[in-house]
């Protein structure tokens, strides 16, 4: 049976309004191949860098290989996502996941390009990423190597500056659960929706309500992965949705099953995507 270890990572102080969660994780091999593997989208962005063995993932129709050794960026995903590691052998990953507040401050690049998409950071910063991969690559352990990571991150972080407006709006997004409407946006910071709009876009990749959809979904699937019925949830369910059936819609949306399809497949790695 494959054995599985996740080691989560305090940020560093300077990282940490950014940093929705930094874990390590090691296993033995793959996953039992009855298993979904499935990740469902929690609105992060992840730097990811696989220092033992690689990882395959399927985002809709399209999958993405990441070699050892390598550095990738995945964008804001709104679909499920299947992964498994590259090989059946020992895996070592280190994820740095942003909230919807950070990415933009780290790294340059139009954030549409790369929703549901893994990049790699070659192809994101060129020369150097390459040589951080080598740094990266020699150090012997993973400790070192997220050193490495956040002395890049803080790096980058210095060359940017804060969006008060979008700033404001994830903040309400964040603390409304996905509730807050764009009109109410549009209302309380004087910008109209195309403004609003265009400023997610480039900063994020999507749309404020995409994003309010993505966040009002977590909640639930998070309860639901951890064992929680859905009938003890309905009451909570109908403050969020309209009724039922425009709930499994999302569901089925963002997990591409329904609950009934999912209920005895869901696993440790797809629970551990929402745990913070």
């Amino acid at each position: 049976m494959t054995a599985f270890r996740f080691n989560p990572v305090t940020p560093h102080p300077l990282l940490s309004p950014y940093v929705a969660k930094m874990w390590v994780f090691e296993s033995s091999g793959r996953l039992p191949a009855g298993d979904r593997k499935l990740i469902v989208p929690n609105a992060n962005f992840k730097l990811t860098l696989t220092y033992r063995n690689g990882i395959v993932a399927r985002v809709g129709d399209k999958d993405f290989i990441q070699g050892e050794n390598k550095l990738s960026l995945t964008g804001l995903i709104d679909a499920p996502v299947i992964l498994d590691s590259q090989e059946d052998a020992q895996t070592g990953t280190i994820i740095i996941e942003f909230n919807p507040l950070g990415a933009y401050r780290f790294f340059h690049l139009s954030y549409a390009d790369v929703k549901n998409q893994i990049v790699t950071m070659e192809d994101l910063i060129g020369n150097h990423a390459k040589s951080l991969q080598l740094q990266l690559a020699e150090a012997n352990t993973p400790a070192l190597k997220l050193r490495h990571l956040q002395n890049f991150l803080i790096m980058q972080l210095e060359r940017t500056s804060a969006d008060p407006i979008y700033d404001y709006c994830i903040g309400r997004i964040s603390n409304t659960n996905g509730m807050v409407t764009v009109a109410k946006l549009e209302k309380e910071t004087g910008y109209s929706s195309r403004w609003l709009h265009t400023k997610f876009s480039e900063h994020l990749g999507t749309g404020p309500k995409n994003l309010s959809e993505i966040v009002r979904f977590k909640q639930f699937y998070q309860a639901y992965s951890n064992g929680i019925q859905l009938d003890s949830l309905k009451e909570y369910i109908y403050h969020y949705y309209h009724d039922q059936s425009h709930f499994i819609r999302a569901f089925k949306r963002f997990t591409g099953a329904t609950p009934t399809e999912l209920k005895n497949s869901i696993n440790e790695l797809s629970k551990k995507n929402f745990t913070s």
